[in-house]
């Protein structure tokens, strides 16, 4: 079981801060995979307040449930001077050095979803004409 922290805008739905963008292809199936393979989804947001909690209600009615939002676990307080850092094991994030991999990626690297794919065969005709390049 891995700790995963999840960004929300511009990772999970299109960057429309205030407002909630489409969701980013594929995010929410993998979310949703991750979650059933029991991963602890962490979100991992600059939202607050109203904002934060209309991010949170938009995954709910996704099918995603974080097992805590922007803390390491539900019932964590800070104490004056007490580091905010995330205990994560892989954070998902568009801010990543080389930008977002894309959630397909994220998909084959953290699932048992291996993605394959091989070039299709060239005929004996495209071959041919490869020969005369």
């Amino acid at each position: 079981m891995l700790k995963i922290a999840v960004d929300f805008d511009g990772t999970i739905v299109e960057d429309r801060y205030p407002e909630i963008g489409k969701p980013q292809l594929f995010a929410i199936e993998t979310l949703q995979a991750l979650q059933k393979n029991r991963h602890q989804l962490i979100l991992w947001t600059v939202r607050e307040g109203e904002r934060l909690n209309e991010a949170v209600t938009f995954c709910k009615e996704q099918g995603i449930e974080f097992y805590a939002v922007n803390k390491n676990f539900p019932e964590e307080r800070l104490e004056e001077g007490q580091s905010p850092k995330l205990n994560a094991d892989i954070f998902i994030d568009d801010r990543n050095i080389g930008g977002f991999i894309g959630w397909s990626k994220v998909w084959e690297l953290l699932g048992d979803n291996p993605v394959e794919y091989t070039l299709p065969k060239k005929s004996f005709w495209e071959k041919l004409k490869d020969l005369f390049k």
